[in-house]
């Protein structure tokens, strides 16, 4: 029997559950659906979801239902690139109030700039992250599927909406000077067909998923700019994302700052409870009242991200133990084995041996 790194999944916490995903999300995978004559009501069945869903932009579906309605839509298409095809759909609502966020900012840049502090209003599907090295800018995508059909489609559907809503609002027909992709470039698909659709290279089995652009391109006017609409917009979201964390428990909005803070070092209790409004004491409180850790929160996500980047990347373990704040490789290899119950390199032999590496 075929094992599988995520087997355990359900022994773990609650707070691995994948988020939720707004509806507005899912209206390009059905708009390419229906350009295939798929069979959207299945889909939609298969996920556990009502007939009337795509009628109310302002609901949102549990990641597990996401993740079960594209794996049917893929099935019935038989499409390897479906999530790179469905971004030809992409437009402002396919991002809800982020995308008219974006459409109304000054310039290119400005835009990119909004995608990290509004992205949870769209859902839990992955973390951006922007970086500047030298001229070149790095806008990247860290998806949070483990699922590896849904997971790669996600991922391709997200870096190619990117660039096509960027021409749009820009209007502009530029492309990124590269594309990174952490995955194998699947069997049944052909290079070219990637670099045709991104408009330039696109590299493979990458440490991360990215557009690398030129940074003059972050002064490129958009072409609907209105600084009043977009105070309106950002206030409006602003109030969306204090209901949206308000609902989420402590430990997973604990986790969700923990993710975003790891690139950066290992993450602080004091800066985490300080970003939270809360005193250390009563960070630790909450989360004993919860049944769990701040220690316990971190060492979940440490686990799932190493198990991560063994599987699907070429990264030495050193540079992996480094990205998780450990600040000695034997220091990491303890605590995998510790959780796993093999050290690191034998745990990416294993998954070679079984699966192979990418999507």
């Amino acid at each position: 029997m075929r094992s599988s790194p995520f087997a355990n999944r359900a022994k773990i916490s609650k707070m691995y559950s994948l988020g939720y995903t707004a509806v507005a999300v899912l209206l390009k995978y059905f708009s390419h659906a229906q350009a295939l004559g798929l069979d959207c009501q299945a889909a939609l069945r298969a996920a556990g979801l009502d007939n009337h869903l795509l009628s109310d932009n302002s609901r949102r579906i549990s990641g597990e239902q996401h993740e079960r309605l594209l794996l049917n839509l893929l099935e019935q298409s038989g499409d390897p690139l479906f999530g790179l095809h469905a971004a030809r759909y992409v437009q402002p609502g396919s991002w809800s109030v982020l995308g008219y966020i974006t459409m109304n900012c000054a310039t290119l840049g400005q835009a990119m700039a909004r995608i990290l502090p509004y992205e949870k209003l769209v859902g839990g599907m992955g973390t951006s992250h922007i970086a500047t090295h030298d001229t070149q800018v790095q806008l990247s995508w860290q998806c949070h599927y483990p699922n590896s059909p849904v997971r790669r489609q996600l991922i391709e559907n997200v870096l190619a909406s990117w660039l096509h809503y960027a021409r749009w609002i820009a209007d502009m027909h530029y492309s990124p000077q590269q594309v990174w992709l952490e995955h194998a470039r699947p069997a049944d698909c052909r290079q070219a067909e990637y670099e045709e659709h991104f408009g330039c290279p696109v590299l493979f089995e990458q440490p991360c998923n990215a557009l690398l652009i030129p940074q003059g391109y972050l002064q490129l006017p958009l072409r609907q700019a209105d600084a009043s609409l977009l105070r309106t917009l950002e206030q409006h979201a602003s109030g969306l994302l204090a209901r949206l964390d308000e609902q989420q428990p402590l430990p997973q909005r604990v986790r969700n700052l923990l993710r975003q803070m790891l690139g950066e070092g290992l993450p602080r209790k004091e800066r985490v409870a300080e970003q939270l409004h809360m005193t250390l004491r009563t960070l630790q409180r909450h989360l004993q009242q919860a049944g769990t850790s701040y220690q316990e929160i971190l060492d979940q996500l440490r686990r799932e991200l190493a198990e991560h980047y063994l599987q699907h990347s070429e990264l030495p373990i050193q540079d992996i133990a480094a990205y998780l704040g450990f600040s000695e490789t034997r220091s990491f290899h303890r605590s995998f084995k510790q959780w796993t119950g093999c050290t690191p390199g034998q745990y990416r032999e294993q998954h070679k041996a079984t699966s192979g590496l990418g999507g």
